[in-house]
């Protein structure tokens, strides 16, 4: 049963929403984000997958997201239904799950156990909807997922999605359903596979460019059109799981592709890659949105990149704040880990900044890199003290988590006390001339066990899920697997 508050919520938000696919058909998918609303409509994978599942023949596709409550560990949630229909979960013929990153999974957790299908595959009833995961996840290590879903597609799924829709469609059972899956390319089936993981999907350029379908005044990035004019990377960046190496490069759409799949009457406009600033005629593209009127946004922005010009069309596409990466403390450890990006670039940019009226720097950190000193974090300090006084500095941190598929795959994470120490001097040293906020060490450290374990990992946060998510909960659980916070 529908609570009124969950009806009401979800009725207003259908109504706030433009561009939403309606449509019926025999195969019905739920597509479910395990994160609340706003974040699942701020995911350009999200809505590329709605997108593409909307336009196969014989599929309908409903979203179903976590409830808003679940973001406090422990709390009762509503039954999650669909938004298009309020169809339980479990009335599905395919539950569809993107995820994101590896925190997500306590997310999955709780949104299967409160549909009352059970969070673990061996749960389940024979009639249940299979479970079908991707997502930028399954870039890096999916394991963890294996208890809980029946199958992920590996990398891009534009290619993958409707040979894999098919397979399901046309099986006459749930085993032959899974074994069709399995002889699927690029298609990962844990009971089939076992901990052997196939290779990463790659769309080809006719896929290409990635669009959003809904825009919402409820989502994180509210009323922002996404689009995609570029997909992967060519830089070499060590920590990056979409770096050169990864699925297919760097691959860049033509700017006149890009601008003809944004809507006429479209005011905000989220560029979203890896590399956008690498784009080569990244310029033209800010121009010619601004020209239309749009206020356009960027998720990446490389220090390198940042001379005069290239701010000045930023600033005339509506920027206020403008943000970069740091990534290591010093000079030595962004040589450590193939960043290309020197004092010399932030310094630069921070002064085009000021000179075309914006109003602050945002840098992003990591703490916590292989081989970090107090003496790198002390040029940190030193250095954004110096940029402060061209620009008012935010500073956001990160701590550091090894990841598969790269270099750096392996990595110890620091431990949460080396890592809070760190921040606590940055802070001290910083206090008065810069903004500084931090993620959590401790949560950083279960995402780093995720990010570097298996199955077993994943059961045992599901556990601690279970027992109410809270970090004390997940220690405890991890414990016998000798994981441990602080090493």
């Amino acid at each position: 049963m529908v609570s009124d508050r969950l009806r009401r919520t979800i009725r207003e938000r259908l109504e706030a929403e433009q561009g939403r696919i309606e449509k019926e058909a025999p195969f019905r998918v739920a597509l479910t984000y395990p994160s609340p609303y706003g974040v699942g409509m701020s995911s350009l994978g999200f809505q590329t997958i709605y997108r593409l599942l909307q336009g196969l023949d014989g599929v309908a596709c409903e979203r179903v997201f976590l409830p808003d409550e679940a973001t406090d560990p422990g709390a009762a949630l509503d039954a999650p239904v669909s938004y298009e229909s309020r169809t339980p979960l479990g009335e599905f013929d395919l539950v569809a799950v993107s995820v994101a990153y590896e925190l997500e999974l306590a997310g999955l957790v709780r949104l299967l156990d409160a549909a009352g299908l059970g969070a673990l595959r061996e749960e389940r009833a024979p009639g249940a909807p299979l479970v079908l995961a991707g997502g930028p996840l399954t870039f890096s290590n999916p394991l963890p997922l294996a208890p809980f879903v029946d199958a992920v597609v590996m990398g891009e799924a534009e290619g993958v999605l409707g040979p894999a829709l098919d397979a399901l469609r046309t099986a006459p059972d749930r085993a032959r359903a899974l074994e069709r899956l399995a002889a699927t390319p690029h298609v990962f089936v844990p009971a089939h596979h076992g901990d052997r993981l196939p290779l990463l999907a790659t769309a080809v350029p006719e896929a290409l460019p990635a669009f959003a379908a809904i825009r919402t005044p409820h989502a994180e990035l509210r009323d922002l059109f996404l689009i995609e004019p570029e997909r992967g990377c060519s830089r070499g960046c060590a920590y990056c799981v979409m770096r050169r190496s990864a699925a297919g490069g760097m691959r860049v759409i033509p700017i006149e592709r890009t601008l003809a799949r944004v809507p006429d009457d479209a005011r905000r406009v989220g560029l979203v890659g890896a590399a956008v600033s690498d784009h080569p005629h990244i310029r033209e593209l800010l121009d010619a949105l601004a020209d239309r009127g749009c206020e356009v946004g960027l998720s990446s922005l490389r220090p390198d990149r940042l001379d005069d010009a290239f701010v000045a069309s930023l600033r005339r596409a509506g920027y206020r704040t403008l943000t970069t990466a740091l990534d290591g403390a010093s000079e030595r450890l962004r040589e450590q880990v193939d960043r290309r990006s020197h004092e010399r670039h932030f310094r630069a940019a921070a002064e085009a900044a000021r000179r075309h009226g914006m109003d602050r720097l945002k840098l992003y950190l990591m703490v916590g890199l292989p081989g970090e000193t107090d003496d790198d974090l002390d040029e940190c300090a030193r250095f954004v003290g110096e940029l402060s006084r061209i620009l008012p500095v935010a500073l956001g941190i990160a701590p550091f988590c090894a990841k598969r598929r790269t270099p750096l795959d392996g990595a110890p994470f620091a431990g949460v006390r080396v890592i809070d120490a760190r921040l606590g001097r940055l802070r001290r040293a910083l206090r008065g001339r810069a903004d500084v906020r931090a993620t959590s060490a401790r949560w950083a450290w279960v995402e780093h066990v995720l990010a570097q374990g298996g199955p077993d990992e994943g059961r045992a946060v599901g556990a601690a899920v279970r027992s109410g998510g809270r970090f004390a909960d997940l220690r405890r659980a991890l414990a016998p697997l000798g994981h441990r916070p602080d090493r």
